[in-house]
């Protein structure tokens, strides 16, 4: 039911606001896009909420900084009975950048050593948490590393008749140390508190029109 409320709500800014919905491939990079008339195409992230804060994403992480930086963000604030329509908030990439900057650097170090850790791991560790064999098997990676590789991922690391050398199942392992410590550094739907959108300029009227208005004072 969320989810349906949550896209009702999205159409409407996208109709409200004379927006290009995004559909297809490219619909989890981008909400929507404004058109210019110079026929620029400036990405947009659509939000809304009942409430004073703003909810995101449930597994915030690199990836989401990557993306938001150069996004443009509509949120639009609704009455408590979801289909109301209060008003709506712009905020440009420099708008965001300070909460992006934020939760970004809460996560940065669990991240680096998601990347620092793995490395670490010796063919000693593999031994002594798998035994020392000249291969291994498919259902030896299987244990492993879970379904966090598909079927073909799995006949692609393979690289012997048998299965899996010693050096290839490290591999493997130093993938899983790596899954294992950036799924737990995630930040689980990180929210942006209402006092953020401070003194910005809610727009009730001539939607469009002035959300053209403050995207081209924003690229100027």
């Amino acid at each position: 039911m969320m989810v349906v409320q949550d896209d009702a709500r999205e159409r409407e800014l996208i109709r409200l606001f004379k927006l290009k919905r995004i559909e297809g491939a490219g619909r989890a990079d981008t909400d929507a896009e404004l058109v210019a008339e110079d026929g620029a195409r400036i990405p947009f992230e659509l939000k809304s909420s009942t409430d004073d804060s703003v909810t995101t994403v449930r597994d915030f992480g690199p990836d989401h900084v990557m993306k938001w930086t150069q996004k443009h963000w509509l949120i639009g604030f609704y009455e408590k009975d979801g289909a109301t329509l209060k008003y709506s908030v712009y905020g440009s990439p420099k708008m965001m950048a300070p909460w992006i900057k934020e939760k970004e650097e809460y996560i940065r170090v669990d991240f680096e050593l998601a990347k620092t850790v793995p490395p670490l791991i010796d063919l000693d560790l593999l031994y002594q948490l798998f035994g020392k064999k000249d291969a291994y098997s498919l259902e030896d990676a299987r244990f492993l590393h879970k379904r966090q590789y598909s079927a073909a991922q799995y006949l692609k690391q393979r690289d012997l008749p048998s299965g899996y050398s010693p050096q290839r199942m490290l591999d493997i392992l130093r993938d899983r140390c790596r899954y294992l410590i950036e799924r737990g550094s995630t930040l689980n739907n990180p929210h942006i508190p209402g006092s953020y959108f401070k003194n910005w300029e809610r727009i009730i009227e001539r939607h469009a029109e002035r959300l053209r208005e403050l995207v081209t004072e924003a690229l100027a």
